[in-house]
């Protein structure tokens, strides 16, 4: 058997010090006792969707007299078993509960808004004559999600070693900014590289805009098969990711030009390698046809000897 300790306050009024003194009695008594078992509160909910609040308890032995929930300290839902209804709903801005999906256990806000966002407190408690009540809170925060995926900007569609890269990420806009991260080939970018990041509040809501820039010194080891890639990652909590990449080429080198020759080559100095007309250009001549030449000038030369 479980055991509750009680405190009871008693404020004795002293004629002679004027004075209140407070006399605590802890009094053990046997029994249950009412007690959280949980509580579940999401710490990031996406605007225009609904978010679930959960408190489960144990009354252990002890009868129900009321569920209570608060936002920042001002009731908008209770829940008396003996009441009819039993539910009672009290209007707060950005507060809109789904009294059909509601119950004891639970509360469901629909269409969250930005407004939403703020402290919850779940508060349970028993039925006379102890009226022990037990309370817990957590904090939901809700999201505006960014319309467009990050883009990337101020890149070149090629790159050489030595050539300085300059890129910006840029998010879409949302509440709160969307944290960027920058990726080259797969891997975190050094932070000395990171330029940033730049927060920009705009509209009536105000949306946050993040910017991220990158900036590095190329080297051979950022290619790789001749392509280097660029990704720029964005996430909200647990309710967001993107990301955006980008493949560039590395640019290549010319390849120095290879003049080649096939064929018999005559030996050289004769005559036979070429043939220059009076007055004309000089004319390349294949070496078998220089053969021929040759020889018909020499068998006319010794018939006119």
């Amino acid at each position: 058997m479980t055991c509750c300790w009680r405190t009871l306050t008693l404020f004795v009024w002293s004629r002679m010090g004027r004075v209140w003194k407070s006399l605590f009695w802890i009094l053990k008594t046997g029994g249950s006792c009412l007690h959280l078992v949980e509580l579940r509160i999401p710490s990031h909910a996406v605007r225009d969707q609904s978010a679930r609040l959960e408190c489960h308890f144990d009354l252990d032995g002890e009868t129900l007299y009321s569920v209570k929930w608060y936002k920042d300290g001002n009731e908008f839902y209770r829940y008396v078993p003996r009441d009819s209804p039993p539910v009672q709903i009290f209007k707060l801005p950005g507060v809109t509960v789904d009294l059909h999906n509601s119950s004891e256990s639970q509360v469901v806000l629909s269409s969250v808004q930005l407004s939403t966002t703020g402290l919850y407190r779940c508060e349970v408690s028993g039925e006379a004559p102890y009226f022990q009540t037990v309370t817990e809170h957590g904090q939901m925060m809700v999201v505006a999600l960014p319309d467009t995926g990050p883009k990337i900007s101020g890149g070149r569609p090629r790159y050489q070693v030595g050539d300085t890269v300059r890129v910006n990420c840029t998010s879409g806009r949302s509440k709160p900014a969307a944290q960027l991260a920058w990726f080259i080939n797969g891997e975190p970018a050094d932070s000395d590289f990171l330029r940033g990041p730049d927060i920009v509040v705009t509209g009536r809501e105000g949306l946050e805009t993040s910017v991220l820039g990158l900036e590095f010194t190329v080297k051979q080891h950022h290619f790789n098969r001749g392509d280097m890639k660029l990704k720029c990652l964005a996430t909200i909590a647990r309710v967001y990711l993107r990301s955006n990449e980008e493949s560039v080429e590395g640019e290549k080198q010319p390849r120095a030009s290879v003049l080649e020759s096939r064929g018999t080559v005559a030996p050289a100095g004769s005559r036979a390698d070429r043939v220059q007309a009076a007055g004309g250009p000089m004319t390349f001549i294949p070496p078998h046809i220089s053969l021929l030449v040759f020889g018909f000038l020499s068998t006319t030369l010794l018939q006119v000897r």
